[in-house]
């Protein structure tokens, strides 16, 4: 069997993706990624199908493909247009104290989920991940955590219908019970099949995928879902998670739950260019919502990998190429203006409108954007924090 895997080991070497190291030598190739996973593209007729239900636009993550790919999201629309509710669920692993644009990704998309649908919410911080991973201590994860969750409340989420836990605090009855029964069903050599552990990592990783998978199931929340074991769940995240899903998704059946259904988005570039995430060790490699307006405009003037020409001359005549540029790729994201960026994109494709008027346009949507993150997340306090965290009934949740 293993006589032919050279090419596909190469390929492999390529292209990394898992949700502890995203590589590849040029551009994820996205495709091969979906392909890979086995998860299914979202097409134009879903996008239509959520605007039809919700009763208003898409989200322009939904309308620009930023959230690409899709498990079973049609079977949450199906539900739900039979009048059956779901929950979501989402989560961040707190490794850093600021979190950068790529990080409010899928926490913006949430918030819209959550408007749009009226439904309950769950986010996992993975501190207890965290801690064994990068090393941190358990205090230090902790301390991280809530620093997090003070930027995860910052984007808006509705407190009767939110609940933020961290693992060290939440994990236990109901919840591990749910765990143990997930890590029965998994043998050690699917989870190293899935996730690539070797006989160096210590025993802590391996332990630790059916933590990430026991909120899938609305029974590890008693004190929200008591009663409601058929609710379904839908999971919005970046595809370097998906390998954990695919583990819950092949257990939930035999603990007699629905698959969680899972609707998946790109990797946010780094500002020097698309080879994959952003690296936390390099600031100049994101935008930081703590960074000031002169810091961002620096970064995008000196750091935003552009694909414009080396001069003037060249660029008015042959343009822009829009398929490397990271600005249009940034406005792609957080400019909501479907006309505008049309016209940037033709003007700029055609050498027209030159790089420096672009990097500017990008420089104030995002200094409003993190400016208005910034006067958000210093209104949220430690009691806020807790509230959020308090594990108590939501009455409201579904109205």
């Amino acid at each position: 069997m293993d006589k032919n895997n050279s090419s596909e080991n190469q390929e492999q070497e390529e292209q990394v993706v898992n949700p502890w190291e995203v590589s590849a030598k040029g551009k994820i190739d996205y495709d091969k990624l979906i392909e890979k996973f086995g998860c299914q593209r979202l097409d134009q007729s879903i996008i239509d199908r959520v605007a039809r239900l919700t009763g208003r636009p898409p989200h322009v993550f939904l309308r620009r493909a930023v959230f690409f790919a899709h498990r079973d999201f049609n079977e949450i629309l199906d539900a739900y247009e039979r009048g059956e509710k779901f929950y979501l669920y989402t989560g961040r692993g707190p490794s850093s104290e600021a979190l950068h644009l790529g990080h409010l990704v899928p926490f913006m998309f949430t918030k819209y989920l959550q408007d749009a649908f009226k439904v309950p919410l769950v986010i996992q911080l993975t501190d207890d991940e965290k801690c064994m991973w990068k090393n941190l201590t358990v205090e230090e994860s902790q301390r991280l955590a809530r620093e997090n969750a003070k930027d995860i409340i910052a984007c808006g989420f509705d407190i009767s219908k939110t609940f933020i836990f961290s693992d060290f605090d939440y994990v236990g009855g109901s919840f591990y019970k749910n765990m143990v029964k997930i890590a029965k069903c998994v043998t050690y050599n699917k989870v190293v099949g899935i996730f690539g552990f070797t006989g160096e990592d210590h025993i802590g990783k391996v332990s630790f995928p059916p933590v990430q998978a026991a909120p899938s199931f609305p029974s590890s929340f008693p004190h929200l879902f008591t009663g409601k074991d058929n609710l379904r769940c839908l999971i919005p995240c970046a595809i370097d998670q998906d390998p954990y899903f695919r583990m819950t998704r092949d257990v939930a059946p035999r603990l007699g739950y629905h698959k969680p259904a899972l609707i998946e988005s790109l990797f946010f570039p780094a500002l020097q260019g698309e080879t994959g995430k952003m690296s936390a060790s390099d600031p100049n490699s994101a935008i930081y919502v703590t960074d000031s307006g002169k810091d961002i405009k620096n970064k995008i003037n000196k750091y935003a990998f552009s694909g414009g020409q080396d001069s003037v001359e060249n660029h008015r005549k042959y343009g822009a190429n829009l398929e490397v540029d990271i600005p249009i790729k940034y406005l792609g994201f957080f400019l909501e203006d479907d006309a505008e960026l049309e016209y940037i994109r033709t003007e700029y494709g055609a050498g027209r409108m030159l790089t420096g008027e672009v990097k500017k346009r990008l420089t104030e949507i995002l200094t409003e954007m993190v400016e208005r993150h910034r006067r958000a997340r210093a209104a949220v306090t430690d009691e806020m924090v807790d509230a959020f965290m308090a594990v108590r009934p939501l009455p409201n949740m579904f109205n």
